[in-house]
């Protein structure tokens, strides 16, 4: 089956976890991204590779940026709104692109390719900018038309392949948990190992502060545990004083009555008939 065939109206309505289709919930999706993309790159010109119906392509360019998107669907392409189908053809990412462009965005479409085009797609879209924003999902291995799902370090590396290094100081966690922004780099493995090393030392940092502050607190709850139960091992105590006590209180606050009754009952001393 040709490949762009799977990615049908049938696809979009079902394969996309909510229904893909032109609606309030979608636009906003994308107009956060446009946002945050002008706001922390600010790229002139832009590619989304995987583009399905342009709702990025449309929301960038309403904000002014000359945005492009490409997608293998022609249903998808087909949905694209009137006023941004121009900008927005079908194509595969392994199929040479007309221009470079400030930044490429790719986002969970490589997985949906065989692993044999894997490395053939990362290698036409590096040839097409020095920047990259990239998230390919390494969970997801249910659906169906995820031919390649890779954790992150896999793409690292075949990225790395074509001289694109992970941006350890740009945080992508805003847009997926393994997201990451690849760009074109000369610099000397000594810049690119302290870079690296920049990072890792912070995440170091961070889980031994994390580890230190949960030790303290399970300490904390132990702590509390033990003091919680000498409270309610004195609340019993007390509960079995009050008890004595009562029953102290009470039989002497009747003994008056019981030797009333004492002398009522004896033999002898009832009430004659005359």
């Amino acid at each position: 089956m040709e490949a762009g065939k799977l990615y049908d109206a049938h696809y979009f309505r079902h394969g996309c976890g909510r229904p893909y289709q032109r609606d309030a919930e979608w636009l906003q999706f994308f107009d956060r991204i446009a946002e945050r993309i002008i706001q922390t790159i600010a790229p002139r010109t832009v590619l989304d590779v995987g583009c399905a119906m342009g709702f990025l392509v449309e929301a960038l360019r309403r904000r002014g940026v000359e945005a492009y998107g490409l997608d293998i669907s022609e249903y998808a392409i087909s949905q694209v709104h009137p006023d941004i189908r121009p900008y927005c053809w079908v194509g595969s990412a392994t199929e040479p692109l007309p221009q470079r462009y400030d930044l490429i965005v790719c986002l969970e479409v490589l997985e949906h390719l065989p692993p044999a085009e894997t490395e053939q797609a990362v290698a036409n879209l590096c040839h097409h900018t020095d920047d990259l924003l990239f998230s390919s999902t390494p969970l997801d291995y249910q659906e169906p038309t995820h031919f390649n799902v890779q954790p992150p370090e896999y793409w690292t590396e075949l990225f790395a392949r074509y001289g694109f290094i992970r941006d350890v100081a740009y945080d992508t966690t805003w847009l997926t948990p393994w997201a990451r922004r690849f760009r074109r780099t000369r610099e000397p493995l000594s810049r690119l190992v302290a870079a690296y090393e920049a990072r890792l030392w912070r995440l170091e940092a961070e889980n031994w502060a994390l580890r230190s502050a949960l030790l303290q607190n399970r300490e904390a709850m132990a702590r509390l545990e033990g003091e919680n139960q000498a409270l309610q091992t004195e609340v019993v105590q007390l509960r079995a004083q009050m008890q004595a006590l009562r029953r102290s209180l009470t039989w002497r606050a009747t003994e008056p009555i019981r030797r009333v009754w004492a002398v009522v009952r004896r033999p002898g001393q009832g009430r004659g008939t005359g």
